[in-house]
């Protein structure tokens, strides 16, 4: 993940006129970014909900249970409530690791080239 500041290295305020990756003075625009390692929220949604549904498997079909009650109707009872607080707690995983990464992020300087078409032009 990487985000930009509204100032450049050295502290100054963007030049807003700049066009081509240059700014005012012919020499190329610098910009300060933020790079981090942030992760995707989707796989540990999934994988939440696969470990939910297989301790539901698991609550209906290996542990004994009531005669009277259907092993399907109970892994079905489970499964809801299973599923759904394994995606609450894999949420809850990705968003302590989005934090994790925003600590950990780092600044860099990044320089504007300027296009390739520019010099295809001029040769």
């Amino acid at each position: 993940m990487i985000s930009e500041d509204s100032n450049t290295a050295s502290g100054t305020p963007q030049n807003g006129g700049a066009r081509n990756g240059t700014a005012h003075d012919g020499g190329p625009e610098r910009r300060g970014i933020t790079v981090r390692r942030a992760p995707k929220f989707v796989p540990f949604l999934a994988l939440g909900g696969v470990v939910g549904i297989i301790a539901a498997a698991f609550v209906a079909y290996g542990l004994p249970g009531d005669p009277s009650f259907d092993r399907s109707a109970v892994f079905g009872f489970f499964l809801v409530a299973f599923a759904a607080g394994g995606v609450l707690l894999g949420s809850i995983a990705a968003l302590i690791l989005d934090k994790v990464s925003v600590r950990r992020s780092q600044r860099a300087v990044v320089e504007s080239m300027p296009d390739s078409n520019e010099d295809d032009a001029e040769a």
